[in-house]
């Protein structure tokens, strides 16, 4: 018997072996099939697929999925607003709810001016390493912004830019509240807060008294005196910090009009006004 035919055997076992395994995988695939539910695809695509992470779920697929198949509410994508949010619903039957869009705001007024840059930093152009080197901070103040924009060069919405102060500016038309500048300030300096707030303390110093002043004339001293003037028990004191409570207050001013170090801005234009097609 030459070679020829002694490979004959053998590899006729394997093509039947081949042909067995295939049909094998072909009922596997049949039998473990995982059945996606078809409306995971109908929200991703009323979903504006700007993938920025403000909902909480890691893009646009990761939150279609959690809507359907974990109960995600309806109305969190805020690129999207309410639009979107109406068409979610619709998808899942269901009523898409009231949603007060929110913005981003700066916790800061330490300018170039207000708070020195004392630090002659040299090192990677972003604020996340300056924070890292000891010192790397060029503002006097531990916790005002660091100023080299990293805010800006992670806002997929263009609505962040420097200002010649040293200091990020917010562009409320352009804003959608998707919260990526406030996942990466390293010094948590932004907030999220309802486009309705009217009254809100633009500073994030622990420090009291003297000690707040040696480094920044616009940071808040912890006097409390906002605290006991406002007529309805919105703002309290975190750690020497003012803190308001925007589901308690009426705006009435009262607290930005006696606060000595004028760290409480009021009037800031949040409110959206929706365009016209």
């Amino acid at each position: 018997m030459d070679i020829g035919h002694a490979m004959i055997a053998p590899l006729a076992l394997m093509g039947i072996m081949g042909g067995v395994f295939g049909v094998l995988l072909a009922i596997a695939s049949i039998v473990f099939r995982v059945h996606q539910d078809e409306r995971i695809g109908l929200v991703r695509a009323a979903l504006p697929g700007a993938n920025c992470g403000g909902c909480g779920y890691p893009g646009c697929d990761g939150y279609a999925s959690g809507v359907v198949t974990e109960g995600a509410p309806v109305n969190k994508c805020a690129p999207g607003g309410a639009k979107v949010a109406a068409a979610i619903a619709a998808i899942m039957g269901v009523d898409a709810g009231a949603a007060v869009p929110v913005r981003a705001f700066l916790r800061c007024k330490g300018t170039c001016e207000a708070s020195p840059r004392t630090v002659n930093y040299d090192g990677i152009h972003d604020c996340r390493s300056a924070v890292t080197v000891p010192g790397g901070s060029p503002n006097a103040c531990p916790f005002g912004c660091v100023g080299m924009g990293t805010c800006v060069s992670v806002c997929q919405f263009g609505a962040l830019s420097m200002g010649e102060d040293g200091l990020p500016k917010v562009d409320v038309s352009k804003c959608v509240g998707c919260g990526a500048c406030v996942e990466n300030c390293p010094k948590g300096l932004f907030v999220l807060v309802p486009v309705t707030a009217d009254v809100i303390v633009a500073c994030a110093s622990h420090w009291k008294g003297p000690a707040v002043k040696s480094v920044c004339s616009a940071g808040c001293i912890g006097c409390t005196l906002c605290e006991k003037k406002c007529p309805k028990q919105a703002i309290t004191m975190d750690h020497d910090l003012a803190v308001i409570n925007q589901d308690l207050c009426v705006k009435c001013g009262i607290c930005a009009k006696v606060c000595p170090a004028k760290c409480i801005k009021q009037g800031e234009k949040y409110v959206v006004v929706e365009k016209s097609a």
